[in-house]
């Protein structure tokens, strides 16, 4: 099935003889091209949330589309085809006034989350046009993800390091290296480790001093529970910004927990209504592994999910490499690394995890070690037992 996200791709199509085909027009306005829509067979096509005449619609439709209407007022399209922007979402911030960031748009999407039943929608129209969103989003991530020549390595870590700790600073140097050797970089999108993975990755090819004056504009708002924390964001970024050697990175951030605004490092944002869904793509995408700063209960879950797609060879029957950063964190302040160790014993992944309290450590084992192959993976009772 094919997919049209560009009016002027849409144009070409319609100018062109012969039935459309099984394909999907998405979030496009088409009114400027809709007469030549007349022409063609449209038994198959696909209408999302596009903009079209009522005569247009009530013809399409008779003719065997599906038409996909738009859906009320929202603060968010449910069928965009793009993923979003730091700067789309923080729209309108003033970095001299912290309280503009109430204006913008990840603001705006947030409290109408809260308002319309938080995890719960008070509505089967705006639970529906939330999912729309959601797979509208993964479908832009897979796009974004098929384009990249590059291997996919995610950091997770908690939400609430500091930026002046040193745990931070460590996190965006091992970034940084992993960017400049090529890696596309993917966290979880919001502060703490998250937004570390995105400095480092925004100040690949750039020497120390720039990387540690970067470090200190951020460090005049610590927590993502400062004031000042978004504009001190975007003080860094105005004294170091976005050019050709910053690499690309991708944060998948979720309005569950959108009282943390999504940190603007990333230069490609996958935000989700349903976390339940981010977190299994988060996990997923990281196909050459996943590097484990401390954190805490969020950290602890994404770590047992990575355990289980690895365990049983759910993505594409393959498992990746675990990293833990920070010896001590793991093995006594939070023990969970001698549970995976026993977990992983005489499984694939358990030559696929590591623990080490050395970033550039940490960069050689990705670097040495691929996604291997689980056997078994991919087992079903039909392939097993009955002729398929």
């Amino acid at each position: 099935m094919r997919e049209v996200h560009d009016v002027e791709v849409a144009r070409h199509l319609l100018e062109a003889s012969g039935p459309l085909g099984v394909i999907v027009f998405n979030g496009l306005d088409l009114r400027s091209v809709e007469g030549r829509l007349s022409e063609h067979e449209v038994e198959g096509a696909v209408f999302l949330g596009c903009k079209l005449s009522h005569a247009v619609i009530a013809d399409v439709v008779c003719r065997g589309a599906l038409v996909f209407p738009r859906i009320g007022d929202l603060p968010f399209d449910p069928y965009r085809n793009r993923l979003y922007t730091p700067d789309e979402l923080f729209e309108g911030f003033d970095p001299t006034d912290p309280c503009t960031y109430c204006d913008t748009p990840d603001a705006q999407i947030y409290r109408h989350w809260a308002l319309t039943g938080r995890q719960f929608p008070s509505s089967v129209l705006e639970a529906l046009a939330r999912r729309l969103h959601d797979h509208a989003m993964t479908d832009a991530m897979e796009t974004l993800l098929e384009g990249i020549d590059a291997p996919v390595v995610a950091v997770m870590g908690g939400h609430s390091m500091e930026r002046d700790h040193p745990r931070f600073a460590a996190v965006a140097r091992m970034s940084r290296t992993l960017a400049e050797k090529g890696f596309f970089l993917v966290s979880g999108g919001g502060p703490g480790a998250m937004e570390a993975t995105h400095v480092g990755a925004h100040f690949a090819h750039r020497d120390d001093a720039e990387l540690a004056d970067g470090l200190r504009i951020l460090a005049e708002a610590p927590s993502y529970k400062d004031r000042e924390w978004l504009a001190a964001a975007f003080r860094a970024r105005e004294a170091h910004p976005v050019d050709d050697r910053c690499g690309q990175s991708l944060g998948i951030p979720t309005f569950l927990y959108g009282h943390e605004p999504p940190n603007l490092f990333a230069t490609h944002v996958a935000k989700y209504f349903a976390n339940s869904v981010r977190e299994d793509g988060l996990i997923s995408v990281a196909s050459h592994g996943i590097v484990y700063a401390p954190g805490s209960a969020g950290t602890i879950q994404e770590i047992f999910q990575d355990a289980a797609q690895n365990h049983y060879g759910t993505v594409e029957d393959m498992a990746s490499p675990m990293v833990f950063l920070d010896t001590e964190y793991w093995t006594r302040e939070k023990p969970i690394y001698p549970v995976l160790e026993a977990l992983a014993e005489g499984h694939v992944y358990g030559k696929l995890i590591h623990l080490t309290d050395d970033v550039d450590d940490a960069v050689r084992f990705l670097e040495e070690n691929a996604p291997r192959e689980v056997p078994g993976g991919g087992w079903s009772f039909c392939g097993a037992h009955c002729a398929e």
